[in-house]
């Protein structure tokens, strides 16, 4: 093998691990339509609106078993009210090696007036 087929071998070689690597996990999903948080009736009131950003730890059943806030919307009440709702939800599991497994997803859910 001369010098550039080597370095093309071992790209191709890395290309292929990487994709290897990335398709080992698929992380659960949520159909946002089919779930909906309930606008606290206190948040209404002071207009409040934000973006939430939140990590659901997904059993294979696609029921949540923990939650995470990773950004508020700066109004407690939003945040609360998400991660109460979305917890509650059903979700499509996710996957390992294709499989079915326990992951972690991350889902942002907007408050808007």
């Amino acid at each position: 093998m001369n010098k550039f087929s080597t370095s093309v071998f071992a790209a191709v070689l890395l290309s292929a691990v990487s994709a290897v690597a990335v398709a080992a996990e698929v992380p659960a999903s949520l159909d946002a339509k089919n779930c909906k948080a309930e606008y606290p009736k206190a948040s209404l009131i002071n207009e409040e609106q934000g973006d939430v950003k939140m990590s659901f730890l997904v059993a294979a059943d696609g029921n949540v078993v923990e939650s995470k806030l990773e950004k508020s919307s700066g109004f407690k009440n939003l945040d609360k009210a998400a991660l109460k709702a979305l917890s509650g939800c059903k979700f499509k599991p996710g996957t390992k090696d294709g499989a079915v497994a326990q992951t972690w997803t991350k889902v942002d859910y907007s408050w808007k007036l």
